[in-house]
């Protein structure tokens, strides 16, 4: 089994689509085909259900996805460490990051390991944090900045970065915002801004909802920030978030979240094994941990 034949495969995962894939990877639609018959020879069982419009993985492609998407990122790991030993950091840092995470200044975090180490080429991706788990888990990021959502695994370890309260954010004119602070009890029947599931606030608040055995209903539900903070602006809904959120929007009442144990964000760097940890991974762990010094 060649490394090329895993990488055409998960290409084609990826794309669901030969053409696609072919341009991405700047290889002939004919090599990209050949390839992945050459590695569904040596399996022996088809990888992939064709149609004229795409194509879609079998139960035995399914299974193999997994494997085929972690060993090019430990090869290229395996590269990258012995460049590291030569003094000369290269390669890539995929990392991925929740929008306005606590604990940790992106932007200049990245700026500051682009001066030190300027032949690593930063690659930059944003999602939720269950996503991020999962694409940590599965090799497809060297580590991200995100809500903790799980115990550690033998695929998946966290460094915690920072704990803080969520608070209930309200229109200064909303009947809630005389409160002194809040409980889930007290706010049940309301109107809700808030994220999408996977998203690090959203599932704290679930958390705390859960935990107390409070319903509620997200009647507006968005993907960034800036939107939730206009809705709770036009009083249309409350929202509940990491103490943070607050000084975004400092004509905005905010008010403690108080009566569960489960109303605290938690946010984490993930990242895979110590054995699977690139050294552009820990080249930027190390700077975090110094303040970027």
């Amino acid at each position: 089994m060649e490394l090329r034949h895993l990488q055409h495969f998960v290409a084609v995962a990826e794309d669901q689509h030969f053409t696609r894939a072919a341009e991405r990877l700047m290889v002939s639609q004919s090599g990209l085909s050949a390839s992945i018959r050459a590695l569904e020879r040596e399996l022996r069982a088809p990888l992939f259900v064709r149609t004229t419009r795409r194509v879609t993985l079998t139960e035995a492609g399914r299974a193999l996805l997994g494997e085929a998407e972690r060993i090019p990122a430990q090869v290229r790991a395996a590269h990258e460490a012995v460049a590291a030993v030569q003094g000369v950091l290269r390669g890539t840092l995929a990392l991925g990051t929740e929008q306005c995470i606590a604990g940790v200044h992106v932007a200049g975090l990245l700026a500051a390991f682009r001066r030190r180490h300027p032949d690593v080429e930063i690659r930059l991706r944003q999602y939720g944090s269950g996503t991020l788990a999962e694409e940590v888990a599965a090799g497809r990021l060297d580590l991200a900045f995100a809500y903790r959502t799980q115990a550690d695994t033998d695929q998946l370890r966290s460094a915690s970065l920072t704990t803080e309260p969520m608070y209930v954010l309200c229109h200064p004119e909303h009947h809630l915002a005389g409160a002194a602070a809040l409980t889930p009890e007290d706010i049940a029947g309301e109107v809700f801004v808030d994220f999408h599931p996977d998203f690090g606030p959203r599932r704290a608040t679930d958390a705390a909802f859960a935990e107390t055995g409070v319903r509620r209903t997200v009647a507006l539900e968005v993907n960034d920030v800036h939107s939730l903070l206009d809705l709770v602006d036009e009083n249309l809904g409350i929202a509940v978030v990491p103490r943070h959120f607050r000084h975004k929007r400092e004509a905005l009442t905010a008010l403690p979240l108080k009566g569960t144990a489960e109303a605290a964000y938690e946010t984490v760097a993930l990242l895979p094994p110590h054995r699977a940890t690139s050294p552009a991974a820990r080249a930027l762990m190390t700077l975090l941990e110094t303040g970027g010094e």
